[in-house]
């Protein structure tokens, strides 16, 4: 008796689970993917376009194309519209430049509250501080090998 009424709740509740439990279509995602991420690309190139068709170098205009891409993401961010972008389009809107400058963005302003140095000054690197992190210790190891090789003669 007590075995029936288990194994009942036992299948009431994977009912539930597979009712609440979003389904997702990979190609369904890949392309929204696919299209803010092209989306992002293609404004990045009509900003770099526009910055040479103004004399500046490649260089410069790439700086210039970096800085306003950075810009707008920070300002979808506060405006609390990138957040919407990065739920549609998924990898899309994170990979590029401009999803890294929303994770330093993101905390800081959801944590102003908390004032300058326990709310921003805490908060502001919690996702994009082991990105930073990680991503000079594997240059510096990678760097160190570089050298090892050099200085061998092989590389």
């Amino acid at each position: 008796m007590v075995d029936i009424a288990k194994e009942k709740k036992q299948k009431e509740y994977e009912k539930y689970v597979k009712k609440v439990t979003p389904t997702h279509s990979l190609p369904l995602n890949m392309a929204k993917a696919f299209l803010i991420g092209g989306i992002i690309c293609t404004l990045g190139q009509g900003i770099l376009n526009f910055a040479q068709s103004r004399g500046l170098d490649q260089e410069t205009a790439g700086a210039w194309c970096s800085l306003i891409l950075v810009l707008l993401s920070v300002l979808l961010t506060g405006l609390n519209v990138y957040g919407k972008i990065v739920k549609f389009g998924g990898a899309g809107a994170l990979v590029p430049i401009t999803g890294f400058a929303n994770s330093v963005a993101a905390p800081a302003i959801e944590y102003q509250k908390e004032g300058q140095v326990f709310g921003i000054g805490c908060k502001i690197f919690t996702i994009a501080g082991p990105v930073i992190l990680y991503g000079i210790f594997t240059s510096w190891i990678l760097g160190l090998a570089y050298w090892i090789l050099k200085t061998a003669g092989i590389a």
